[in-house]
């Protein structure tokens, strides 16, 4: 396997998850460029993760004022810091840059999430045309490598996502309801999950995890916690 992946290194070099230039051999990331990301820290939502300005907070804004349905979120970095470094993993072919992401939420969250004793990591689905189209989904790269890592399989066919839905980043919350709406569906008839890890790469208002949350829920499953790779500042 080593030799392996020597050989697919010098054909295919690694390249940096945050300059995109290429890196020495074995390595993940440029030590310099590593800096450049800000992981959060400090007081954070005990709901979806995000960092708080008050220490005194539990909750924010958000968090008070919705129910969502997934019972806890753990995100490693501040969307800002990594926003360049996630759109080239997504949309330009930059699946290797899973395995520094994957690595990272190990060394942060690997023992937390351990410790709830998962029986499964679930990436968010994507619509299946659109990911035919750009012949990955993210969220289940991302998956497969931190469940390597951590050894809890990955199950990438039990939900699916039916409907075309539109980037949630041009709507409001109630437009973000309505383009979720029956958007995903359980494959199957039966779910014996008691608990799962859903695996996305980016929150913002916590809809998409909601509502894949939802069907779970539906289907018996009792605790549903998330991981995402990067979340936004409280507004």
């Amino acid at each position: 396997m080593a030799i392996k992946e020597m050989i697919i290194s010098a054909i295919f070099p690694r390249r940096c998850p945050v300059c995109d230039e290429i890196v020495p051999g074995g390595e993940l990331i440029h030590p310099k460029c590593k800096k450049k990301l800000k992981t959060v820290s400090g007081n954070t939502c005990y709901k979806c993760g995000k960092p708080l300005s008050e220490e005194s907070r539990e909750y924010c804004s958000d968090c008070a004022s919705t129910k969502h349905i997934f019972d806890r979120n753990f995100a490693l970095y501040k969307y800002r810091s990594i926003a360049g470094s996630v759109y080239k993993f997504k949309y330009s072919g930059r699946r290797e840059y899973a395995d520094f992401y994957a690595a990272e939420i190990v060394k942060r969250f690997g023992d937390e999430l351990k410790a709830l004793k998962p029986d499964a990591l679930i990436p968010v689905p994507m619509y299946g045309p659109k990911k035919r189209t750009r012949g990955y989904n993210q969220a289940e790269v991302l998956a497969v490598k931190i469940g390597k890592n951590l050894g809890i399989p990955v199950d990438s066919r039990i939900i699916k996502r039916c409907k075309k839905t539109v980037p949630m980043k041009l709507l409001d919350e109630q437009g973000r309801m309505a383009n979720l709406k029956k958007a995903f569906n359980i494959a199957q008839n039966e779910v014996k999950y008691k608990c799962i890890i859903l695996i996305d790469d980016i929150y913002t208002t916590g809809s998409t995890l909601d509502a894949v949350a939802a069907e779970f829920r539906r289907m018996g499953v009792k605790n549903i916690y998330c991981v995402t790779l990067a979340i936004g500042q409280v507004v």
